[in-house]
């Protein structure tokens, strides 16, 4: 999604939440008070480039969730290959498959770096919270799984990335509309799908170099599957993805199917 900031309509970072995070969007607020009884709901800035946390670190878990209300994105990458291999952007969450919650209680995997990648305004949400919400609120519980569902199959899109530049980039790009349509955070106005993803989080996810993404995404362009930046956008990073469909059909193309690549 676009660089988002936090709503400037919402006075508590609880409002916060209910407005902008999908785990809590049009919940009551005067439910959740009760929900914290006393924890502070705290609302940081995460600054570009700097470590978050290890994620899958043996022995180890968190004590809160992070909900992104702005900025973002926030990336998972995966070591040594410095591969990108989730993207959180705002209206969801990260930090749950490193909970001693549901799924996360059985989620293991190898150590990976969490960073922002950009800016990012978070509110964390105390363990003690998410646990009793999980427990007694049951659309707050479907949303927490739906989470986990997600996170998998973002990585199951990734697996798929070949070495073919156009189906590598559209596994991303697919995965990346699977996910924030998930969400229903998208798409935005006339259909269009609208990440700040910039080139080099796109080579880092699908294992190409920078030159290539540039050159694919030049011809997704002109085959009417994405929409150049327009003067207006505050990013060079912006991609719109304006045809959804057309993508998939590029993610599941052989070579001899993708007309407008020209090395073969």
């Amino acid at each position: 999604m676009a660089n988002r900031t936090p709503s400037s309509t919402a006075s508590s970072p609880l409002q916060l939440l209910i407005q902008e995070n999908f785990l809590f969007k049009d919940l009551d607020e005067g439910s959740l008070k009760l929900y914290l009884k006393g924890d502070a709901l705290i609302q940081e800035k995460l600054y570009a480039s700097r470590p978050i946390y290890t994620a899958f670190k043996p022995n180890s878990s968190l004590s809160d969730l992070y909900a992104i209300v702005g900025g973002g994105p926030v990336v998972t990458r995966s070591t040594p290959l410095d591969r990108v291999i989730s993207l959180t952007y705002p209206g969801s969450c990260f930090g749950m498959r490193n909970l001693p919650l549901a799924y996360g209680e059985a989620c293991r995997a190898f150590p990976s770096l969490v960073e922002a990648y950009k800016t990012t305004d978070v509110i964390k949400i105390p363990l003690r919270v998410v646990e009793a919400l999980y427990k007694e609120n049951e659309v707050f519980r479907s949303r927490y799984e739906l989470l986990f569902e997600l996170r998998e199959k973002f990585q199951y899109h990734l697996l798929n990335c070949s070495t073919y530049p156009p189906q590598a980039v559209a596994a991303l790009l697919r995965a990346l509309v699977y996910q924030e349509r998930s969400l229903t955070n998208q798409p935005q106005a006339e259909g269009t799908f609208v990440f700040d993803l910039p080139t080099d989080l796109i080579a880092c996810a699908s294992q190409l170099n920078h030159r290539t993404v540039e050159q694919v995404l030049k011809g997704m362009i002109k085959a009417g599957l994405l929409k150049s930046g327009q003067a207006s956008d505050t990013s060079d990073d912006i991609v719109k993805v304006v045809d959804p469909e057309g993508l998939k059909e590029v993610y599941g193309a052989t070579r001899s199917k993708v007309a407008w690549w020209p090395l073969r």
